[in-house]
């Protein structure tokens, strides 16, 4: 069946459900009138819903009552946004990020050494949902017998023996048995650890039919061998920001990734829309800054003062540790990572940096409303279903999540598609977007006219399967 008609029944089914499931009764919640947008279906029309107990109730052309009413004429109705790549989970991290349109955080690129901790941290809800992979960056300090302080550190750039290699493997898979959604791997992060290393690790994520996040190393070649170590052992493999890691040579980045998805493989990536990386200035990534000409040190600027740095000042704040912008990317490079039909949209978001709080605004205000380079739908995908769809195989409850259905989890964004716009900026990185008037997670309003409601937290942990 072509992609039209699948389209057209899909559509089809929900207004029959609609139509049997309820009609006349009462909601917690009635969202009257939006345009309802959701990119599984294709659906795209003006639709009255009910909520009840956390899920999609109903979607109907006819009138709803219910306990509240949200008046959402005008406006657009989506899936609630799901982040892949999310380094800040605080309190502060998530109000952010429910003010750009995000129902659901992850930290899946580096992960956590210890998953279940983690989770016991956030235990009780929180404003999103969230989940974090285990990482193998953590796993290999802690085998290592160094700190688990960020991405410096020795246990980055030594070599492992294999005893080390196994105890880093039983971690790994510790970590999945406690729900980490995957495996986390900071290869740029890590040049200590060989490619047989990664590889190995590849091996647990393929055994255990999970994905790996991998922030890939070396550029062009590194994404090469990386590839070719999935493919050997049968990994699914997510590649994060395309645009950081294929740098000026994002275009043919992106053309290796697709070569390898029509080649068979499982493997996916993601974007985001701004020009800077972010990162720490101590990490290994940046062992070889003494031979670096002058002029280079002018791309980094002090996230704390917004101060460029000279081969002096990088020195000095390099020996005390801190996060550092990194502007190496063009204009024409982040349009070209943004619109490939490849991408998802993840923010890569921790604090210091806009994209911690505007990526989503970002997309939807400049790229598709200002500059018409996206179309609104197909944004949307970027930010819903394709996400859900890439977690879904071992991830279980991303099943009902990214789309708007009944049955669905009444994960929504709602918001105004001529006003929505991202205000952060490298100088003021922690602004938040403006435009969007309601967002709901698991039925419960935590976006209110724009405002946020203060004590909600009716985010629940997103698990790997091995938790279930």
């Amino acid at each position: 069946m072509s992609e039209s008609p699948r389209r057209a029944l899909a559509i089809a089914s929900i207004l029959l459900l609609s139509a049997v499931s309820g009609c006349g009764t009462d909601y917690d919640i009635v969202i009257l009138g939006g345009r309802v947008m959701d990119p599984e279906s294709g659906l795209d029309a003006i639709r009255n819903m009910g909520i009840r107990s956390g899920r999609v109730d109903i979607i109907s052309e006819a009138p709803l009552e219910g306990a509240r009413t949200v008046d959402a004429r005008g406006l657009i109705v989506a899936p609630g946004f799901i982040d892949l790549h999310r380094h800040g989970h605080d309190e502060a991290a998530y109000r952010l990020q429910i003010q750009d349109g995000v129902t659901t955080a992850l930290e899946l690129e580096l992960g956590t050494a210890n998953v279940s901790e983690w989770y016991a941290e956030r235990d009780g809800g929180q404003p999103v949902n969230y989940g974090v992979a285990v990482g193998h960056l953590g796993a290999r300090a802690v085998a290592l017998g160094d700190p688990v302080t960020g991405t410096g550190g020795r246990s980055t750039r030594v070599a492992a023996s294999p005893a080390q290699r196994a105890e880093i493997e039983r971690l790994i898979r510790v970590g999945l048995a406690q729900g980490g959604v995957g495996v986390g791997l900071g290869a740029a992060y890590t040049p200590g650890a060989s490619m047989a290393e990664i590889e190995q690790m590849l091996g647990v994520v393929a055994q255990r039919g999970v994905a790996a996040f991998i922030h890939t190393r070396s550029g062009l070649a590194g994404l090469d061998s990386t590839l070719a170590a999935a493919k050997r052992t049968g990994a699914s493999l997510h590649v994060v920001h395309a645009n950081s890691s294929g740098g000026a040579a994002v275009v043919e980045f992106l053309q290796r990734i697709e070569t390898a998805q029509r080649s068979g493989q499982d493997v996916t990536t993601e974007a985001y829309p701004y020009t800077a990386s972010q990162t720490l200035i101590e990490s290994a990534v940046f062992d070889e800054w003494a031979t670096w000409p002058d002029e280079r040190f002018h791309r980094y600027e002090w996230a704390r003062t917004g101060e460029r740095l000279t081969r002096e000042t990088f020195a000095a704040l390099r020996a005390g540790g801190g996060s550092v912008l990194i502007h190496s990317r063009t204009q024409d490079l982040t349009l070209a990572a943004i619109t490939s039909p490849l991408t998802m949209f993840a923010s890569d978001g921790g604090a210091g940096h806009p994209r911690a709080a505007g990526t989503f605004a970002k997309i939807l205000g400049h790229y598709v409303r200002e500059e018409r380079a996206l179309e609104l739908m197909d944004a949307l995908a970027r930010m819903t279903i394709r996400p859900a769809r890439r977690l879904e195989p071992f991830v279980p409850a991303m099943a009902n999540k990214g789309r708007i259905r009944v049955g669905a989890d009444a994960d929504l964004t709602i918001f105004d598609p001529e006003t929505v716009i991202d205000r952060a900026t490298y100088a003021s990185p922690s602004l938040a977007s403006e435009g969007f008037a309601f967002v709901l997670v698991n039925g419960v309003v935590v976006l209110d006219g724009g405002e946020l409601v203060e004590g909600a937290r009716p985010g629940r942990a997103i698990e790997g399967r091995a938790a279930y």
